[in-house]
């Protein structure tokens, strides 16, 4: 039979599922940050740097203020523990799960699943891109300033030059991979001398296993899901995904459920918590896992989050970089952020309450903005008088 489970366990067991309403750890190191890479599975690589880059966000929210060069280490030092490659967007993914992504490659190398615009290169221009290649085999670790001088795109394909075009191909193609990042930009290396020897000789999955293992993946990340969530997570293709799921639930590797108020039916990962509460409090990227199909974090939460940085200013509801405030099992506030770093302040562009919050919401929230703005090196705080949470948070404020 098809078990039932009311929305409310369906949230508290996707915010377990998710790693929160667990303490802090006293000192977070590299364990707590892979164990938080593993548990997710995947995390959004970003270039916004209004606040900070969306990839250090969360693990904060998660583990509060981590020293942020551990990231750096476990993404691009010596003996990387993550790895760089398309899992939901620009991803970094645990390195032990690039066999999985290898049908990806594949697909790349083919003209399927990749950008239109980057596939007809690869069509068009397979000599260069093997020349290309031939060169950073030749000269070690590359950046695309290294052909910027071949032609370059026409306005609109963010003019990239035809050298950015090929380093592209072949990193969705899996024989480049990105072995450190200057600033934000990409110094490109072939995969066999950045991916571990023992990652490289593990065996490659078929297609079909390989969707399945990554499905699995994505159950365990959101505890409770649709297909359609569970799809997004990777972005998986349409195409053999019902047989995916319908072979999972056969072997016992999810059990369908229903939630009243959702449409579908949803799947409940084999070890999935189910807490009787959770709590805590933490500041959302609006990148974050918890949020990326916002079908499912209205079904989650019956809030409307929407990312608003490509919206016009005039019309954008809440602000440019709006992260959410989740407050044990609901999200109460959204605040409008901007990390001063001249003035060394964490700027407040406006602060909004949603209809759950409550009478500690101002203070649990100005105690985690007073957290970030310390991990981000910034000695201050500054909130400007907009949104109609603006005034309590001020007032909870220490001094």
């Amino acid at each position: 039979m098809t078990e039932q489970i009311s929305p409310a366990l369906a949230r508290r067991m996707a915010l377990a599922a998710q790693g929160f309403g667990k303490p802090h750890p006293t000192t977070a190191g590299p364990r707590q940050l892979r164990d938080t890479a593993r548990r997710l599975g995947v995390i959004q690589i970003d270039s916004v740097n209004v606040v900070s880059r969306t990839h250090y966000l969360p693990a904060f929210s998660r583990l509060g203020a981590y020293p942020r060069e551990l990231l750096e280490i476990e993404a691009w030092g010596k003996k990387p523990t993550f790895f760089e490659y398309w899992g939901h967007e620009a991803s970094l993914l645990p390195i032990e799960a690039q066999p999985l992504l290898r049908w990806r490659m594949e697909r790349a190398r083919g003209g399927h699943g990749i950008w239109t615009g980057i596939n007809r290169f690869g069509r068009e221009r397979r000599d260069y891109i093997d020349w290309v290649l031939a060169e950073i085999e030749r000269r070690g670790p590359v950046t695309g300033a290294d052909f910027a001088s071949s032609p370059r795109g026409k306005p609109g394909w963010w003019e990239w030059s035809d050298g950015k075009r090929a380093l592209e191909w072949l990193f969705w193609a899996g024989l480049i991979t990105t072995k450190t990042r200057r600033g934000f930009e990409r110094v490109y290396d072939l995969t066999e001398r950045v991916i571990p020897t023992a990652v490289q000789n593990a065996p490659t999955p078929t297609e079909v296993e390989a969707q399945r293992a990554l499905i699995r993946i994505a159950a365990d990340a959101m505890g409770i899901a649709t297909a359609a969530d569970l799809r997004d997570y990777f972005r998986l293709p349409v195409e053999g995904f019902k047989d995916r799921i319908a072979e999972l639930v056969e072997e016992g590797v999810l059990t369908p459920a229903t939630v009243p108020g959702w449409r579908n039916t949803a799947y409940v990962a084999p070890d999935a918590r189910r807490p009787r509460k959770v709590q805590g409090a933490a500041l959302l990227s609006p990148f974050d896992n918890l949020l990326w199909f916002r079908d499912r974090t209205e079904r989650l939460f019956d809030v409307r989050v929407r990312l608003e940085i490509y919206t016009p200013a005039h019309k954008r509801a809440h602000g440019y970089y709006v992260l959410p405030f989740l407050e044990d099992e609901a999200i109460t506030a959204r605040v409008d952020l901007k990390a001063d770093r001249q003035a060394g302040v964490l700027l407040v562009q406006a602060a909004w309450r949603e209809p759950l919050a409550g009478p500690d919401t101002a203070a649990r929230l100005a105690g985690e903005l007073t957290l970030m703005a310390g991990w981000l090196g910034l000695s201050g705080m500054e909130i400007r008088d907009r949104g109609d949470l603006a005034e309590d948070l001020s007032n909870a404020l220490p001094g």
